[in-house]
């Protein structure tokens, strides 16, 4: 306990899943957090839980003067800006490319990829002030390897995320402000059912169900947890992480490393009987 100790810092998607747990973690490491979502009661119920140190202001984390108003309520409130975890985010159109719609395109390229680009545009001026400060920004194995979501333009989309980090790392680096990001891989969360188009209510229901569908997915026999990409969005707001920069930490149990060993081994024994029946 006590790596944050000090620290002040903007969640954005704090109302459910990833950005939930990362902000009970924050606070339970001595950090000071502004949390952002769209569902009123959810956001204020975690602040209530979360006591003094959380603040919670509902946000459409696409729309410029709201993000802005974010950034700048942390520091009016807690005196300074020293991590943002752009995490807000949520599936996008499934399908093949000639069914897309222009309009959820452009919806899901706002939600996914101009909202960190607002975030770190209203945060860069306060750390540049201060010569120090962590960006975090919430990537996807998806935008590493085609294949890894139901959505083509949801792997495009966090493709340009982990891109434009690297980009924005190369400049505000030089100000001593480290800009990361951070891909999950098979994390139990509701947004699985979002994608399926269940309702935010009965999508948030189905984690458990998540951590049975992928225990085996990946060499690490478990789902993914928002736990363990909360305490990787810990290391990366902390001084532990000062020489890192540009940097997309996958977090996945392996599941892009390539075959899992079993199913490898099986697929030998396989080919290895189709041999021995040839041979005969």
């Amino acid at each position: 306990m006590g790596r944050l100790n000090g620290k002040v810092a903007v969640i954005t998607g704090a109302t459910s899943g990833i950005g939930l747990r990362t902000a009970e973690i924050f606070v339970a490491e001595g950090a000071n957090i502004v949390i952002a979502g769209r569902r009123v009661a959810e956001g204020e119920a975690l602040a209530k839980k979360l006591g003094a140190n959380c603040v919670f202001r509902q946000t459409d984390v696409t729309v410029e003067e709201q993000m802005r108003t974010l950034i700048a309520l942390a520091v009016e409130k807690f005196g300074r800006l020293d991590c943002l975890f752009n995490n807000a985010g949520g599936p996008a159109q499934t399908g093949g490319i000639e069914g897309l719609e222009v309009a959820r395109f452009d919806a899901a390229m706002a939600t996914l990829v101009r909202s960190v680009m607002l975030g770190m545009k209203h945060a860069a001026p306060y750390m540049k002030k201060q010569g120090s400060g962590s960006i975090i920004n919430n990537g996807s194995i998806a935008g590493r390897l085609a294949g890894f979501s139901s959505s083509v333009v949801y792997g495009a989309a966090k493709a340009a995320v982990i891109h434009l980090t690297k980009c924005v790392a190369m400049e505000l680096g030089e100000s001593g402000i480290r800009v990361n990001s951070i891909s999950p891989g098979a994390i139990a969360t509701g947004i699985f059912g979002k994608a399926l188009g269940l309702s935010v209510e009965a999508a948030e229901k189905t984690p458990d169900v998540m951590r049975e569908v992928y225990k085996t997915a990946q060499p690490i026999p478990r789902a993914g947890l928002p736990e363990d990409i909360a305490q990787a969005a810990v290391f990366l707001a902390s001084d532990e992480s000062g020489f890192i920069n540009g940097h997309d930490l996958v977090v996945d149990g392996a599941i892009t490393g390539g075959r899992n060993w079993t199913q490898q081994q099986q697929g030998y024994v396989a080919l290895r009987k189709t041999f021995d029946q040839s041979a005969g």
